[in-house]
Order: structure tokens, then sequence, then C-alpha cells
């Protein structure tokens, strides 16, 4: 009798014990110190939002290459998430002329107010404004050619839930380009592995990656299209 109560004591402890390292292997940091459930990320930004119209940043930014590289062309439909400003938006409208549309979404209302104001004054009758959310940007279904999110993909807070709703918008070809730089997700960066990650797991495929946003080469600039 004495046996077996050992016996089973062992069984149980051992039980414990295998329940407990499944348990941490399953919460384990990946690269980074990021957890493949639930990431860390930048609170968004609320401040003053003229900051991000410095002067110069079209050059810093490379931006003309950026949207040659994302197939912004005359006539096509682009979707600016995280738009801020504007900043971007703007640029966008310009190449697509009156013949393409350009969305803006952002999840803060002060942004949207922003824009919306902004395209009344600059004139640019192809700005489309959206309210987005923090795992769905809104975007109507099979309408966008080329989206980019800039310096904004730290911020997201369901990126994964974000990129699965936002590939019902896009076009067969479309292509989704992230600029952001290294870091741990809550110190305004993210890991460009973190990325890759997130968007395989969100049904993407890695087009093409660049370095050349910004001379100091600590910004990435990732360039996806939809899995078939």
């Amino acid at each position: 009798m004495i046996f077996r109560r050992r016996v089973l004591a062992l069984a149980v402890i051992v039980s414990w014990l295998t329940v407990s390292v499944v348990s941490a292997q399953s919460s384990a940091p990946t690269q980074g110190g990021q957890s493949p459930e639930r990431r860390k990320t930048s609170e968004p930004y609320t401040g003053d939002l003229s900051i991000f119209e410095s002067p110069g940043r079209d050059q810093r930014l490379q931006v003309n290459r950026v949207m040659d590289i994302l197939g912004i062309t005359p006539g096509k439909t682009v979707a600016d998430i995280g738009a801020g400003s504007g900043w971007f938006t703007v640029r966008a409208a310009r190449r697509v002329g009156d013949r393409g549309v350009v969305y803006a979404v952002d999840i803060n209302p002060e942004s949207i107010r922003y824009v919306d104001n902004r395209r009344r004054k600059e004139k640019l009758h192809n700005v489309k404004t959206i309210l987005g959310k923090a795992e769905d940007p809104v975007l109507p279904a099979d309408t966008v050619d080329s989206v980019l999110l800039l310096k904004t993909y730290h911020e997201v807070a369901e990126p994964v839930a974000l990129l699965r709703k936002l590939r019902a918008a896009l076009r067969p070809g479309a292509r989704v380009g992230i600029i952001d730089r290294n870091g741990n997700g809550e110190d305004h960066g993210v890991n460009r592995d973190v990325v890759l990650h997130e968007a395989s797991e969100a049904g993407y495929r890695l087009l093409e990656q660049y370095d050349f946003v910004k001379g100091d080469k600590m910004d990435y600039f990732l360039v996806f299209t939809q899995q078939q």
C-alpha cells in the first residue's frame, strides 16, 4: 500500500512538472523579448500633428522612390494606414490624380479631423478619411492597389488581426509596404523579424525589402503581397 502511494505521488509530481514546462515554453518570448501571443506596442501619438511636416522629410524618407516601389501611379487606389497629419496621404493623392483615390485611415479622431480640414484646404477631392479600429482598417472590399504603414506598425495593438482584415480590401497583386525601425515594440520601433513573422501569420509573403529609407540605415522598408 505504501509503495502504491509513493508511485501515485511520483506520478502527480511528474505530471505537474510536464505541465509547467509546456506552459513556460508556450509563453516564452520571441526575439527581442516579445511574446508570440501579444507583443508590446508603443502608445499611439496624440500630440501636435504638425511635427510630421518637417522640412526635408520627403528627401530623408525618399518618398517618391517608396511610391514607385509600391506601384502608386495615376488612377490607383491607395490606403495610408496610420495617416496622422496626412503627410503621406497628400503626396499619394497628388501622385494618383483625379482618377485615383487615397484612403486616410487612423484610429485617432483628431487625426481624421486634421486630414479632413487639410484636404478641404488643399482641394484634394480624391482623399477619403476613415476612422479605423485597432484590429480593422475598415476599408471597402476589393478596392485597394497599394498600402503604406509609415512609422505606424509599432503602434498597432492587434497587428495580425489588422493585416488579416486588410486582405479583404486588397485587389489581386496589391502591394503592402511597412516602414519602421528596429525596436522592442514600446520604444517606437519593432524588430524586422517580428513584422515578417506576423505578416506571414496573417497570410502575406515578402516580395522585397530595403534599407534606403533614411541615411542612418536604422529604418527598414518591407513590401508584401497576399499569399496565393
